[in-house]
Order: C-alpha cells, then sequence, then structure tokens
C-alpha cells in the first residue's frame, strides 16, 4: 500500500491531498468535506481507512486553499458556496483524468455535510468519469432541481437522530431518478460520533464503492 502527499495544481488555486493506492486498487474514491473541515478530518479519514483495507485507492483534498479557509474559518461564508466548491472538485476530476497514473481508476466521491451537494454537482458535469457516490450526513438538498439530472448511483446514508437532515435527505430521495439508497443508522447524530455508527458508515460505503466501481484495474508503469 503506498501513500503519498499530493500537489494538485489547478488554474485558479494549489491545493495538497493525501493519496493512499492499494496493491491492485479496484478504483479510487475521492473525498469531499463539508462545512469547515478539511483532508484532516478524523471521520473521513476513519472511512478512508477502511477502504484502503477493501483494495480502494483514495484521496483526501482541501478544497480550499488557505487564505480561503482564513476567510471562512471567519465569515463561514466559502463553505455554504456550493457554484464554487463544485467548480473546484471538477478542477480536481479533470486533475485525476489528466495524471497518467490515476486516469485508469473508476472514480467514486464520498461527500459530507456541504461536500455532498458538490458531489453530485460535478458527477453531473463529469458522467464518464464518475461512477457512483456516497453521502454522510450530506446537504444533498443543496444540489437543488439539478438532483433530477443525476444518472449514478447514489447512496444517502444520515443518523437516526439527525433529523433535520434525515427530513432533508428523505425530500432528496423523491427528487432523484437514479439508482439510490438511503441508510438510517438509528443512533447517530450529524457527526456520528455515537460508538460503533462511524463503522456501519464505513461498511455501508464500502459495499456501495464495491458493487458500483468495478474488478482490480491492473496497475501500469512504475508511477505508483
Amino acid at each position: 500500500m503506498r501513500q503519498r502527499r499530493q500537489n494538485i495544481d489547478l488554474a485558479d488555486a494549489h491545493l495538497i491531498g493525501d493519496l493512499l493506492v492499494p496493491e491492485g486498487a479496484r478504483g479510487l474514491v475521492v473525498f469531499v468535506h463539508g462545512s469547515g473541515s478539511s483532508r484532516w478530518s478524523p471521520r473521513n479519514q476513519h472511512v478512508a481507512g477502511y477502504l484502503g483495507e477493501l483494495g480502494l485507492a483514495t484521496l483526501l483534498f482541501d478544497l480550499l486553499t488557505e487564505s480561503e479557509e482564513r476567510i471562512d474559518r471567519i465569515t463561514c461564508e466559502i463553505r455554504f458556496d456550493i457554484p464554487r466548491l463544485t467548480h473546484r472538485l471538477v478542477g480536481v476530476l479533470d486533475w485525476l483524468a489528466a495524471s497518467p497514473d490515476l486516469d485508469r481508476f473508476p472514480l467514486g466521491l464520498f461527500g459530507a455535510s456541504t461536500g455532498a451537494a458538490a458531489a453530485i454537482l460535478a458527477a453531473i458535469q463529469r458522467p464518464e468519469q464518475v461512477k457512483a457516490i456516497v453521502s454522510r450526513g450530506g446537504r444533498t438538498d443543496l444540489a437543488g432541481n439539478e438532483l433530477s439530472r443525476l444518472r449514478i448511483p447514489i447512496l444517502q446514508i444520515v443518523g437516526g437522530r439527525d433529523l433535520v437532515t434525515l427530513g432533508l435527505n428523505r425530500k432528496v430521495s423523491q427528487a432523484l431518478t437514479c439508482r439510490q439508497g438511503l441508510e438510517v443508522i438509528p443512533r447517530a447524530t450529524h457527526l456520528f460520533e455515537e460508538p460503533g455508527t462511524l463503522d456501519e458508515v464505513a461498511l455501508l460505503a464500502g459495499a456501495w464503492f464495491l458493487e458500483h466501481l468495478g474488478e482490480p484495474v491492473r496497475q501500469q508503469g512504475a508511477g505508483l
């Protein structure tokens, strides 16, 4: 299993990521963090670790630059700027498509909170590239009227005690026309801090991605 810090150079930003590629990886899951979070999110790192054990590569990266994060810590405005987050994520997807050692992987997106809406909108813009989405406590409702355009499978995972998000996810489920699932973890609140609840998220996400990301990908060259 190979892990490295990854510089992601886009036209409008320089981002930092952590890339983990198990031997014989069958796909790559890109984590799209939510409100006020970063690639250091312990919840996303926990899920990423489990996906790595399943043979899935993972990329955790910071959606915002350091200057944007400083502004957002004060104003909280960028974390809800879904068009900006989507644009940034699409840039990362295009960067992956142009990377010789990463372009061979079928992609999944794991979105949390506002990052889930960006994941949906980015997948709509890159339907040939993204194969599946998992949302953890996601504000998928913020994708708005675009929800009906989503064509790839999406799994929404929400805590049973996170009543606001649960209600919103149920409305989203009614608006979707693609293959979908809605899994409710009864004891969990929004951050899945209750013992064992995050393990349930990881199990559900892992099964969804293994189903939709296909067979192991043959390793090429000496890049990774």
